[in-house]
């Protein structure tokens, strides 16, 4: 299958979890969710379109390697709706529309809320597309990743990459022997296991290949409606530890 590998390298990066309250927690993975919209932003698809957002995600297949833990940041935000400055009538977004608050907060006062991040943390995605030959094709993709129609972020607008978020176009048999085949880049220089992430089922057989272990698998809810902005349904990960065939100290 054809493959597009990511690096996701940034001095902060959000993957974030259902919120509690006003804490915006993350999750050591990126959700269906969050790749569908890095992508769909890429291709230059509005939130207008619900039913191709719907489509791509569908069709979305990743696993993630996680090449440098990095640590947790917890950012403590207030803001003053009251302030002039804050009027919705200069609420204007980078695609020159105006943008008005919404949602169930009061339109005055000052609003705490916590936000978590991942600092210094550097992951390696595989993705592809199923079936590959349907629009957006995943050739389409990997042009949008190199030239996309809008700045592209991971998770959250300030989580701004360091580097190129593509990385190379490759033929693999799996998602996770893409993820093998592909240079590991770590602070250690020379990583013997990384933890891992990739769908399953509940039924799925274990993996058997010696660079492979398999801990534990669950159901996650990460797939969002984009018609109602909710996020629904079920899917399987698997989660464990994989072992790169090289290093890539260039990186670290």
């Amino acid at each position: 299958m054809t493959i597009l590998l990511l690096r996701f390298d940034a001095p902060l990066m959000s993957f974030g979890a259902p919120i509690v309250d006003r804490h915006g927690v993350i999750q050591p993975y990126p959700a269906q969710s969050m790749m569908t919209g890095l992508l769909g932003n890429a291709l230059g698809i509005d939130h207008s379109e619900p039913d191709r957002l719907q489509r791509l995600q569908e069709r979305l297949r990743y696993a993630v390697r996680q090449d440098r833990r990095g640590q947790q940041l917890r950012d403590y935000q207030t803001v003053d709706l009251s302030k002039p400055y804050m009027d919705d009538d200069r609420a204007w977004t980078t695609r020159h529309t105006l943008e008005k608050r919404k949602g169930g907060s009061a339109s005055s006062g000052t609003h705490i809320r916590l936000r978590d991040y991942h600092a210094d943390a550097c992951y390696t995605v595989a993705v592809t597309l199923e079936p590959e030959d349907e629009h957006p094709s995943i050739d389409a993709c990997a042009d949008a990743l190199q030239y996309p129609a809008r700045p592209l972020f991971i998770g959250r607008k300030p989580c701004l990459p360091s580097a190129p978020l593509f990385a190379k176009r490759v033929q693999a048999s799996s998602l996770l022997d893409a993820l093998r085949r592909h240079p590991a880049s770590s602070a250690d220089g020379s990583p013997s296991r990384l933890r891992a992430w990739w769908p399953t089922t509940p039924d799925e057989p274990r993996p058997t290949q010696a660079w492979i272990e398999e801990d534990v698998r669950y159901p996650v809810t990460d797939r969002r409606d984009w018609k109602n902005q909710i996020h629904v349904g079920e899917r399987w990960l698997a989660e464990g530890d994989l072992k790169p065939e090289t290093t890539n100290p260039a990186h670290a």
